[in-house]
């Protein structure tokens, strides 16, 4: 996914095997990426790039001129089946494959209309509405078009769009008597039924949750920093001549503060699991939902009617305006390249992007950064010189002042000494090119070399298109074209980059049936993104601060207190409550080139035999800790019962064997059976696991599920109380572990505040968007996840997500719930999504 996809490493590897010894050398020693650049791209030949095209064209991103009627058909099933939501999917790959203007996409557009109706999403079909008139849709087929439309607009409280809808479609029968009069009666019937619906219904007010997403939306810092964008004034950044630069806070700061608020400088989606199509396959067209048919491939927002590029199938965004941003700034040069790049991985994506991004900015800073890592100048054209003298032009022209240059104090800053969120700080990351092996570096150079000569034999032109500033257009676009070796290091440097600080943009997402009260969710990567500010966090394996998305946009929140001075860490994937130490710092070393002597691995090393609590075996006769290797002993002075690990590790296989069979029985809606069957777990697990045994917590979890399946509310509030305290133990009072299983109990308690609850008509759902549920949630937000490839490993969790939104009286809740309720009330302040809760019970 991030890199190039198997076939062409697999050929990569033979082709650097078959060098000689001492062009392997040469590549290996090349003292600055430019020689890197030139000597791999030197190397490609015409059957390595046929080779790559061949893969390429396994990915279908063209628009098929078949496609759009099986995806409508295919449709068309789902939605005579009720699954209005797996229509939707359909109904959006076959917009994607159908021509601008086509009956085609016309057809699409308005059945897709139809299934966002029955998913209540009105404002959305009204929009797909006026996409497939727009388009031509049939004039034959357009009153069962404008009486959804009138629909939808009655439903949203606007009765008198609605009446006009209605009359202008009366307008048309009457110019055409020839339709029936018969449909004239239905007509009138409907606008009937719809006028009276409007005086029942009234106007509709907007909900809570999307007024709570509005409130997470515009949660901004309080006091923003002079010295680095984005950034609270809590923080400044500092420079170490050993660890580099690292941020610190000014003052004391709280759990739950807001330090910060960084949108993307680049992003890319991932595409999720798209392998590409080979012959023989029944066919050709997927119809599976992945995240590219799910996510805008601009701002990253989940979107149900996705609007596709005009020139390929694959590249769809949320809006019209998401659509044209996209296009000015890089998709006009990348839609012709889609099956290249899924072919050579989203760092190789993101490292055109970043580079096609950069051309916005002033153009001598940009060509004399890029310059800055050229010292071969026979890649320059002779006949280049404007190019020569950019060449000796100090970055930020500025910054030469009566003949003296002022050094820029910290890597990525301006001459006034302000870190922003700019190309200028992305190209100030370490590409850490010692580190990386003479193979990965190859394979990177020759990957590049690739997508350049693609980008050549599409017309670099391309590149200077389309720019805001005239300005920038004229300095930009002698050079531009012939200089593509320039562009090629800066990609390649940026390859390089990514490996340690790009950032793995994650959500929430929810899975499971529909008309269940209880869903599973986990998180997943959507996204890899470069955030100049967030890369300046170093890292610790018990960090005081974590990330969270909302979009394109990273927030860092303090998780526990940070004292003036100190500094703030974040966590770049291996985790203390996740691994050992030894785990840790080899990924670590393999992935960030540093060992890692934070407080808790310095800690470790110091007790490497002692294992973490939560996969802590109990004395069977007293219950105390179990302690040493092969053979543990009771750690009781007074108890001398002694047992085999092994033993003890049979019989946790045993029992975890008979909670995936409680759990089968769940998904099944066993409920009773599954019960019964963790309430033996439960009872198993007490005799040889400690009470903070994450298993033990598994089965509590299990167990409040069951229960608010059920609709016992106070039952479920008990186990989960028990699950919320391993989960504690294991993972802090403050992390987003934490938060989860905070928000799963101040939910329970908000279901079970009323005792007719359970009445089917009275239950909604919580539209509470996967992508807010992070920000939302906690201080800390989703799973940090700065590694790359490859967030943080999710805890499995479940959501009790059936929310009361009318409004009821809310009585007090039963005496046992009190010590609970103590318990949210005293976190609440670090969990908004809890607090709002908390304050409807």
């Amino acid at each position: 996914m991030d890199l190039p996809v198997d076939e062409w490493k697999s050929y990569i590897l033979q082709k650097w095997s078959l060098l000689p010894k001492s062009i392997q050398v040469t590549i290996s020693t090349a003292e600055t990426l430019s020689d890197l650049f030139l000597h791999s791209s030197s190397l490609l030949q015409p059957e390595d790039e046929m080779f790559l095209k061949r893969l390429s064209r396994g990915y279908l991103v063209g628009k098929d001129p078949n496609a759009p009627l099986f995806y409508r058909e295919e449709g068309n099933k789902k939605f005579q089946k009720k699954d209005y939501m797996g229509a939707t999917v359909l109904y959006s790959k076959g917009v994607s494959h159908s021509r601008p203007n086509s009956e085609d996409i016309s057809l699409c557009y308005a059945n897709r209309s139809a299934a966002l109706f029955h998913l209540g999403q009105y404002e959305t079909c009204l929009k797909d509405i006026v996409r497939a008139q727009t388009h031509g849709y049939p004039e034959g087929l357009q009153p069962k078009l404008l009486l959804r439309k009138a629909e939808c607009l009655v439903t949203l409280g606007r009765p008198h769009e609605a009446s006009q809808t209605i009359s202008d479609l009366e307008s048309n029968f009457a110019a055409k008597p020839t339709l029936a009069a018969s449909q004239f009666q239905i007509l009138q019937r409907t606008l009937c039924r719809l006028k009276v619906k409007v005086q029942e219904k009234g106007n509709l007010t907007e909900t809570s949750p999307a007024a709570l997403t509005k409130a997470f939306e515009d949660m901004d810092l309080r006091e923003e920093n002079e010295q680095i964008s984005n950034t609270s004034s809590s923080v400044s950044l500092c420079m170490d001549p050993l660890k580099g630069r690292y941020l610190v806070a000014t003052k004391d700061i709280l759990p739950g503060e807001l330090l910060v608020k960084e949108d993307a400088f680049v992003s890319v989606l991932n595409p999720g699991e798209m392998p590409p199509w080979h012959h023989g396959l029944e066919s050709k067209w997927d119809t599976r939902a992945t995240n590219a048919d799910l996510y805008c491939h601009r701002c990253l927002k989940h979107t149900l009617a996705p609007v596709p590029c005009d020139g390929c199938s694959y590249a769809k965004y949320c809006s019209q305006e998401c659509l044209q941003q996209a296009w000015d700034l890089y998709h006009s040069i990348e839609c012709s390249l889609g099956g290249l790049l899924l072919t050579l991985g989203v760092f190789c994506h993101i490292a055109l992007r970043s580079t096609l991004l950069a051309r916005f900015e002033e153009a001598g800073k940009v060509i004399n950064k890029l310059c800055g890592e050229i010292t071969n100048r026979d890649i320059c054209l002779p006949e280049s010189k404007n190019l020569a003298q950019i060449l000796s032009y100090d970055l930020g022209g500025e910054s030469k002042k009566k003949g003296k240059t002022v050094e820029t104090p910290i890597p990525g800053c301006d001459i006034n000494g302000k870190y922003e969120n700019n190309y200028n700080a992305v190209f100030s990351l370490l590409p850490h090119t010692g580190n990386h092996s003479p193979v990965h570096k190859f394979l990177c150079a020759l990957s590049v070399s690739a997508l350049c000569r693609q980008l050549e034999a599409a017309s670099l032109q391309a590149f200077t298109t389309g720019l805001k500033s005239s300005k920038l257009k004229a300095a930009a676009a002698p050079m531009l074209y012939p200089e593509l070796n320039i562009w090629g290091v800066a990609m390649l440097r940026h390859m390089l980059q990514l490996q340690c600080n790009a950032q793995a943009i994650t959500t929430i997402q929810q899975t499971g049936s529909e008309e269940h009260l209880i869903t599973d969710s986990r998180q997943v990567r959507l996204a890899t993104g470069l955030f100049p500010v967030v890369s300046l966090l170093n890292h610790s394996c018990s960090p005081n601060t974590s990330v969270s998305f909302i979009s394109t946009v990273a927030t860092v929140r303090a998780s526990q207190q940070i004292r003036k001075g100190q500094e703030i860490l974040h966590c770049y994937g291996p985790h203390e409550s996740r691994m050992g130490v030894a785990e840790r710092r080899q990924k670590l070393r393999s992935q960030y080139f540093f060992d890692c002597n934070c407080p808790p691995c310095e800690r470790e090393k110091q007790r490497p035999l002692q294992g973490p609590r939560w996969e802590a075996f109990c004395c069977h006769c007293c219950g105390a800790l179990l302690q040493g290797g092969d053979v543990l002993s009771c750690g009781s002075t007074s108890c001398t019962e002694s047992v085999s690990r092994d033993h003890l590790v049979s019989q946790l296989q045993d029992l975890q064997q008979q909670v995936g069979m409680a759990r089968k029985l769940l998904r099944n809606g066993e409920l009773e059976r599954a019960i019964q069957l963790l309430l033996g777990c439960q009872h198993d697990a007490e005799s040889f696991l400690l009470a903070e045994h994450s298993v033990v917590g598994e089965i509590e979890d299990d167990l409040a599920q069951a229960y608010a399946a059920l609709g016992d509310w106070e039952k479920s509030a008990t186990h989960l109380q028990k699950s919320l305290r391993v989960v504690e133990v294991r993972h802090g009072p403050s992390s987003v572990e934490m938060g989860h299983e905070l928000f799963k109990l101040a939910q329970i308690f908000f279901n079970g505040r009323d005792s007719s609850f359970c009445s089917a008509d009275r239950l909604e759902t919580l539209e509470f968007p996967p992508e807010r549920y992070g920000e939302a949630l906690s201080s800390e937000g989703s799973f940090p996840g700065r590694t790359c490839p490859g967030p943080r490993p999710p805890t499995r969790h479940r959501q009790v997500i059936a929310v009361l939104l009318s409004p009821l009286p809310c009585p007090a809740p039963p005496p046992p719930t009190a010590l609970i309720l103590s318990t949210l009330s005293s976190r609440a302040s670090s969990f908004p999504l809890v607090l709002f809760l908390l304050k409807q019970l």
